[in-house]
This record gives C-alpha cells, structure tokens and sequence, in this order.
C-alpha cells in the first residue's frame, strides 16, 4: 500500500483565510499576545498576503503552516470552513469557540474589499 503523498500549492490569491481564522497563541509583531480565531491578523495585507512570509519574525506555527491542494484551491470561503472546521476540533475544551461569530467575522473579511 502507498502513502498518500501531500501535495503543497502556492497561496491563493486574496484568500488569507489561513491568518484568519485560526487562533495563533505566539507573538506577532503588532500583536505581541497572538490572536484568537476569526479575528484578522495586523500582518495581512490588503491582498490578504502575509507580510512577514520569509522573515524570521513569522511566528513558527505560521512558518509550519503549508497550503495544500484539498484546502487552498476551492477558494477562501472553502478554505475558512475547512480551517474553522480544524480549529473546533483542535480547541482545547477550556476554550469555547463560538463558530457562528467566527464564520461571520470570516465571511465579512472575505466578502470586504
């Protein structure tokens, strides 16, 4: 039997879904406490771009995170279910993520131009 072998894709235009909405508990510069799920990363871009890629102020968590075929390439919205979906299961049970407030904060950064 063989393993499946991941397949990694450059990031999407104007997606960022990634820096939006998972919660990032290291320092970022400008957001030196992290930042929770659903809200906007101050290192985005208006193209929703990363602005630290390639610098080694990108938090390690960020640096790890590897855009893949089956998450990146359906389109932002595709790509923040699937990361919400992610972030719920991977939560600790001390804190609550309320998905309905996460969503519409993803939905409202995605949708604003």
């Amino acid at each position: 039997m063989s393993e499946a072998k991941e397949t990694i894709v450059d990031c999407q235009p104007d997606c960022g879904a990634c820096c939006i909405a998972i919660t990032i508990s290291s320092a970022i510069p400008g957001m030196p406490h992290g930042k929770l799920a659903g809200e906007h990363c101050v290192q985005l871009d208006t193209s929703r771009r990363c602005q630290l890629f390639g610098s080694p102020e990108r938090p390690q968590v960020c640096e790890q995170f590897k855009p893949r075929v089956e998450l990146c390439t359906h389109g932002p919205l595709h790509a923040m279910r699937e990361l919400e979906a992610l972030e719920r299961l991977t939560a600790p049970a001390v804190k609550h993520v309320d998905s309905s407030v996460l969503h519409a904060n993803a939905i409202e950064l995605l949708t604003t131009d």
